[in-house]
């Protein structure tokens, strides 16, 4: 299976470039399983597809402001876009420059205080920050927030809230988990009067999640690795959910990938740690009934994996039709709720 097999033509001019207005005001494409039409609907008339006692899983991550600019002691200039915090205010960064730098070296930050290299970890610098405070803090005034390069404008005021979903508490990723972003206050309400639950994982999005794929064959990618917590609380909420007759819908592509790294023989456990599983067609999705999520990037592996869960003929012709009728698409952009591919 070639990575151009995942190619789809897309006018520039359906590339979400800023949020709607409102959270909730997305259009909503539903793909029923089989050949069942599709339908074009609104995030807001999700309650009405949802039953009393299914489970919406949302992934509670907070992006941090992981932008930063500076300049190396020979005068050239830097561009940091910080992975991973790690401990002892170090942290694993993407660094953009015209020549590389130095272990023992450091880069004074625009923002103030210096980030010494320490060394070089494949496609990333591990970097030490000497900036008086804990990096984690430091950042929230200090770092800019890392909008996706497809997005042609630096940040504006607005988008340090509608960057983050309503939900967000969990500090770490470089990334929103841009399903969520249509939920609002009045949506969550709404659905809760549905008699839908919600439960959370955590998934630090990572600044690899924007990397492209770099063979032809998919089975020789090696994906990023990322962070995730699945809890107690939601493995027995999602039993409970089972055995009442309800389903699981996960709220985004990092939710799925966090349930699928947390399955132990067919069972969802308890699990905290990293993950780096690739999920194509030819891999069995088995910790959820339905996807709710954005429109992804040709040959990415998230486009892989939606055509894994609801296959790729009709993840395909989903693509085209909301090409067609001018859905806004990737980050900012519309959603679809998609169910499992029929087996034949």
């Amino acid at each position: 299976m070639k990575k151009s097999d995942f190619h789809y033509e897309l006018p520039e001019a359906l590339i979400a470039q800023a949020p709607l207005a409102e959270r909730s005001a997305s259009r909503l494409l539903l793909v029923p399983p089989g050949d069942a039409a599709f339908a074009d609907l609104g995030v807001r008339d999700l309650p009405s597809l949802l039953q009393p006692g299914d489970l919406l899983v949302f992934n509670d991550t907070r992006v941090i402001p992981a932008r930063l600019f500076g300049t190396k002691a020979t005068g050239g200039r830097v561009e940091l876009l910080i992975e991973r915090l790690l401990p002892g205010n170090e942290a694993r960064a993407q660094l953009g420059f015209s020549k590389p730098p130095k272990p023992g070296s450091r880069i004074a930050l625009d923002a103030g205080g210096e980030a010494e290299v320490l060394e070089r970890e494949d496609s990333f610098w591990r970097l030490r920050f000497h900036v008086g405070e804990s990096l984690e803090q430091w950042l929230q005034h200090a770092g800019r927030l890392p909008l996706p390069p497809y997005i042609q404008r630096e940040p504006g005021a607005d988008d340090a809230e509608r960057y983050q979903t309503v939900f967000a508490r969990e500090i770490g990723a470089v990334a929103a988990p841009t399903a969520g972003l249509h939920f609002d206050d009045a949506l969550l309400e709404t659905l809760r009067e549905r008699g839908v639950q919600f439960g959370h994982v955590t998934l630090h999005v990572g600044a690899g999640t924007f990397q492209p794929m770099r063979v032809d064959d998919i089975r020789d990618h090696r994906m990023h690795s990322e962070w995730l917590n699945v809890g107690a609380e939601l493995v027995q909420q999602v039993r409970r959910t089972r055995a009442a007759g309800g389903r699981v819908i996960a709220v985004g592509t990092t939710v799925l990938r966090a349930l699928e790294s947390a399955l132990v023989d067919g069972e969802l456990q308890p699990f905290a740690g990293e993950t780096n599983i690739f999920i194509f067609p030819g891999y069995r999705i088995r910790s959820i009934d339905a996807l709710l999520t954005n429109f992804h990037l040709p040959e990415s592996t998230l486009l892989m994996l939606v055509s894994a869960f609801a296959g790729k003929q009709r993840v395909f012709a989903a693509y085209e039709h909301a090409v067609r009728e001018r859905y806004r698409f990737f980050s900012y952009g519309d959603a679809m709720l998609l169910f499992p591919e029929v087996s034949a």
